[in-house]
């Protein structure tokens, strides 16, 4: 072959399937292995029958990795640009977006799975198969700059893009459209277009007067190596026997060794006879000893990795970073072995009252994540180093306003050791001086905790203080414990409505009622009270118990309609966008899309809402309106941005009362004051009490006398004069919402 020179090797004849198993869900075998230290060459691994393999062959001194190269076939379509010299941008002079004086407070943040919104430039359309939920489908960041003129007419003022790295291509038949499975931090995704659309798409809606926040991924990479268990360097999809842990085998199960167990690991094992009976090589289970070896001799150490080498996957090493980036060549990358923790894949999840809280934070802070996303080692200090200028570049070469980071929780302990500054102490504090050292202020930073314990998601938006002074975490969280504590029960299940009481207490520390404590709610403060740091510095000058981001459903939950009916879901929409914090929609809820669980809930955009006959991105229907008038009622009163949140009345009893799905709040700013008043129920409901408990009414902070007029969109214009005493009865139509002011 000639150095330098993609060759085409076809494999052997395809071999007969494996009976039961269709085969799109066959895990692709490998052209080549590669070892997991360097230095140790290791023999080929079969090909996978029936593919066509690009095998390249380069010169011992050439620079051009096979995973680059292979980015710059897969976009040769899309831009001659991708396969020059340098398929980077390396970051240059050009303005950032200051930000000064914005409140995030202001902003209605709009989730966007790039590849499911728009596709503006058919020319990158590698791989799709549009019919195939699993699959690539075609929307690039074109598609979203064509479609900017329709965000702006719906009203939201922030965008939340889905990750714009290079991912591996798929796994088990199931595609990367979504972004978590990074391959090359430094790359683009070759499917939503390069480096320059990019940029263009952020200069594009900063031109509108929009924010742009992207989806950063620091916990894990995508598949990119197999631990060789058997020890025979292929990637086996079941070794029969070998699931029962070494931890359990060698020392729990052995009475000479049992003392060393820990009572969870006892209980782990215990359960293990029954469910750990074979093994994936990609995604074993984990242990608490690191994954080890065994045959059927029995256990051999630590276990290899193997980093697979399939471009045509995109399953190749992280390559190493180009020399411009400045990272020594001493150092290790993301392809060395030692920068994983390499335990296994976390099993507790639905399983977490079996075990001390301990266990399952350990398991969730250094496991693999499910689908054999292996967990990067964030405690060693090259990683860290090298996450964060990797998403420094980011800031600096893209001009973005902010981060909605995946995956929090499992980094980093703050809810034991609040004052250790672990990873995110470091990487937060680093993003916002390097947003400040390029001009930017109010850069913010949110983090997603997928769990409804609001003490533990809380934890991560306190700051702390070590022996080198103050640091902060995030601004906020991605609300999951509202979610899962109050809109699904309250919206969904008619639950009572002091749930959203308990948890906007307990944010600042005043959830201390009985019925609060009584239902498990922490006394509080769960989320941080003072804010990180100043605007000028690269903060947002607010407290994250300002600005939590509140949402109805997102790409990781079925969308809200899926389970509920569309009036509950207008009573909803209503809510998160009179509520304090950060409201956040997800992409096609203003079209009412209904999809079910992953990957359902990420329907095609351009498609459209066939069941409700809508086209794509149609304006022209009642449920866009509906979205679109509470957006723009949330933009004119100041009150529903930035006032404070006094909750006049929510219920303590589900059922038919007469206050039966009644929460009322008011909101107030300096110059501005309203009363907002639901009722969740399919009664029509007054905010007074039965007259079997006295009968007494709502009490507002409005002067007697005082006429309030209903501002809601589609209201029926309804008037309530406030009585002495501030006490005034509002009756609400039943799944409809009031905004009151004078």
């Amino acid at each position: 072959m000639v150095p330098g020179r993609a060759v085409v090797v076809r494999p052997p004849a395809a071999a007969p399937g494996v009976p039961g198993r269709p085969p799109e869900r066959r895990r692709p075998r490998s052209v080549r292995a590669r070892r997991s230290a360097p230095g140790r060459a290791l023999g080929p691994l079969p090909r996978r029958p029936g593919r066509v393999v690009v095998q390249l062959v380069l010169p011992v001194r050439s620079t051009m990795r096979p995973a680059r190269l292979l980015a710059c076939l897969l976009a040769a379509a899309a831009s001659a640009s991708a396969c020059s010299a340098d398929d980077l941008l390396h970051p240059g002079q050009r303005p950032h977006e200051r930000n000064a004086g914005l409140d995030w407070r202001d902003q209605v943040i709009y989730q966007i799975m790039v590849d499911r919104f728009s596709n503006g430039d058919p020319n990158n359309d590698l791989n799709v198969a549009p019919s195939v939920p699993g699959r690539y489908h075609g929307g690039d960041w074109q598609g979203v700059i064509d479609q900017l003129p329709y965000l702006e007419q719906l009203g939201v003022t922030a965008l939340w893009i889905s990750p714009v790295v290079k991912n591996t291509e798929e796994d088990a038949g199931f595609a990367s459209y979504h972004g978590y499975w990074t391959q090359d931090f430094l790359r683009p995704n070759a499917h939503f277009g390069d480096l320059t659309k990019l940029r263009e798409l952020v200069d594009a809606a900063h031109a509108r007067g929009m924010k742009v926040l992207l989806d950063v991924v620091t916990n894990h990479v995508g598949q990119l190596f197999f631990y060789d268990i058997n020890g025979n360097g292929q990637p086996d999809d079941t070794l029969s026997g070998g699931g029962y842990s070494h931890t359990c085998l060698q020392i729990c199960d052995n009475p000479g060794r049992a003392a060393e167990c820990s009572p969870d690991e006892l209980i782990y094992c215990q359960q293990g006879k029954d469910y750990l009976e074979r093994i994936i090589e990609w995604d074993p289970e984990y242990d608490p000893r690191g994954v080890q070896g065994w045959t059927s001799l029995g256990f051999s150490g630590p276990a290899d990795v193997r980093f697979t080498d399939w471009p045509e996957l995109n399953r190749t090493p992280p390559p190493r970073p180009p020399e411009w980036f400045g990272w020594p060549d001493d150092k290790p990358w993301f392809d060395d072995p030692s920068w994983y923790h390499k335990k296994g894949r976390v099993y507790v999840w639905w399983h977490e009252g079996d075990y001390s809280p301990e266990f399952v934070r350990e398991q969730e802070t250094t496991g693999d994540f499910p689908g054999g996303l292996k967990d990067l080692a964030t405690d060693n200090p090259d990683v860290a180093e090298a996450l964060t200028r990797v998403f420094e570049y980011w800031i600096e070469v893209a001009d973005f306003d902010g981060f909605r980071i995946d995956t929090v929780k499992h980094i980093d302990r703050p809810e034991r050791d609040p004052d250790v500054r672990g990873f995110w102490g470091k990487f937060t504090d680093r993003m916002r001086a390097k947003a400040a050292s390029l001009g930017k202020e109010n850069f913010f930073i949110f983090g997603e905790g997928f769990d409804g314990n609001d003490a533990l998601i809380g934890s991560y938006t306190h700051g702390g203080q070590d022996g080198d002074g103050r640091f902060g975490r995030f601004d906020s969280m991605f609300y999951f414990s509202q979610k899962y504590r109050a809109i699904d029960p309250v919206f969904k299940q008619g639950a009572p409505t002091k749930h959203f009481e308990c948890l906007a207490k307990a944010r600042t520390g005043a959830a201390l009622d009985a019925w609060c404590t009584g239902e498990g709610y922490a006394a509080g403060p769960t989320f941080g009270t003072t804010p990180h740091a100043a605007p000028e510095a690269g903060g947002i000058g607010l407290a994250p118990a300002q600005v939590a981001v509140n949402f109805l459903d997102n790409h990781d939950l079925p969308r809200f309609l899926f389970e509920s009916r569309p009036e509950l879901l207008r009573v909803a929409q209503a809510f998160l966008l009179t509520w304090d914090g950060i409201p956040c929609l997800y992409y096609g809820t203003e079209q009412a899309f209904a999809g079910g669980v992953d990957p359902r809930n990420r329907e095609d955009m351009w498609a459209g809402n066939p069941a409700r006959g809508y086209p794509g991105f149609s304006t022209d229907h009642d449920d866009f309106a509906w979205t679109q008038g509470w957006i723009a009622l949330r933009k004119e009163r100041e009150a529903l941005r930035r006032g404070g949140l006094d909750i006049r009345w929510s219920t303590q009893v589900a059922g038919a009362r007469r206050d039966a799905g009644v929460l009322a709040f008011e909101r107030a700013s300096a110059s501005d004051k309203v009363l907002v008043v639901l009722n969740a129920s399919d009664q029509r409901s007054e905010a007074c009490a039965p007259a079997g408990e006295g009968g007494a009414c709502m009490v507002t902070t409005f002067p007697a006398g005082t006429r309030l007029v209903d501002l809601a969109p589609g209201s029926d214009g309804a008037t309530f004069t406030v009585g002495a005493g501030g006490v005034v009865t509002v009756d609400v139509p039943a799944r409809t919402v009031r905004v009151l002011a004078p």
